[in-house]
């Protein structure tokens, strides 16, 4: 037992020794941040998360101290220690855990201090508010408004915060006056321990639909690739074959091989000529 650890209240090494085990009880660790996630919905994703992964509250010393006893390359997953961690155990894979946390998050409205999450845009049209100091407040912070039918409207689309800016409390308040909620609220995945490896989330956010078009491209251009050359396989052989015989029929008709499978085809050709020539010989 590392000496920093030796005289650690009792509570804190059945703590930590809880870590260790559940971390060697899975194919997957996965650290997390929870900051930020009221009671309630963290109870429902708990729920949601039921017999497919196990969260653990704890502190981030404790996960520190746990992943430094380890040792070995999953005590890599310290390095990504932030603001509330917690601790995700599942036999799930990353992707499929990364997609899993995804659909643990929710809509919220903005507080003051939070950055934009992205460019917030409030749209132009008519609202549900009634003349008064809301044209006011809606101006203060640059959203042009004015009265039309006895109902406040947003004369223009508009851009009022760009990524990454901090919201105010005036700016705040008025996008829940207008029901904008910016702020996706949820487990946020900050490492994942998998087969001896460390994925982040940049890793995992992939667009599968990007993937998908390009593999079927990719398999596209194979096969026009082995056409071209005619390399046979197993997707090619049928349509080499049709080719082979459609360009020997052509050939054979061309030279008036006289062959059972072409000889219908010369006769037809030989009328069309025949044909073309009386044409030209009427017009002379």
């Amino acid at each position: 037992m590392p000496l920093y650890t030796k005289h650690l209240p009792k509570w804190k090494r059945d703590e930590i020794e809880e870590i260790k085990r559940h971390a060697t009880g899975v194919k997957l660790v996965g650290l997390v941040d929870v900051e930020g996630i009221p009671a309630i919905q963290l109870q429902q994703i708990r729920r949601s998360l039921h017999g497919r992964a196990l969260l653990k509250m704890t502190r981030n010393t404790l996960i520190d101290h746990a992943f430094t006893e380890m040792g070995g390359s999953i005590s890599e997953i310290r390095k990504h220690i932030a603001g509330q961690s917690a601790l995700l155990f599942t036999d799930e894979n990353p992707f499929a855990l990364y997609k899993m946390l995804e659909k643990t998050k929710t809509k919220m409205a903005a507080k003051p201090g939070q950055t934009a999450p992205y460019d917030i845009v409030v749209e132009k049209g008519p609202t549900s508010f009634k003349p008064g100091p809301i044209v006011g407040t809606l101006q203060q912070v640059g959203i042009p408004a004015m009265i039309e039918a006895s109902k406040v409207k947003i004369r223009e689309t508009k851009v009022v915060l760009r990524k990454g800016e901090v919201i105010n409390k005036k700016m705040a308040e008025v996008l829940a006056l207008l029901d904008v909620k910016p702020m996706d609220v949820g487990l946020v995945l900050q490492a994942a321990y998998y087969d001896h490896m460390l994925f982040t989330p940049e890793m995992l956010a992939i667009d599968e639909q990007v993937y998908l078009d390009r593999i079927a491209l990719a398999a596209s251009q194979a096969f026009n690739l082995s056409m071209n050359l005619a390399i046979p396989t197993r997707q090619t052989i049928e349509p080499l074959l049709s080719l082979a015989t459609m360009q020997a029929r052509q050939v054979a008709v061309s030279a008036a091989v006289y062959e059972r499978g072409v000889i219908d085809a010369i006769i037809a050709k030989a009328g069309r000529e025949s044909l073309a020539l009386k044409s030209m010989m009427k017009e002379n």
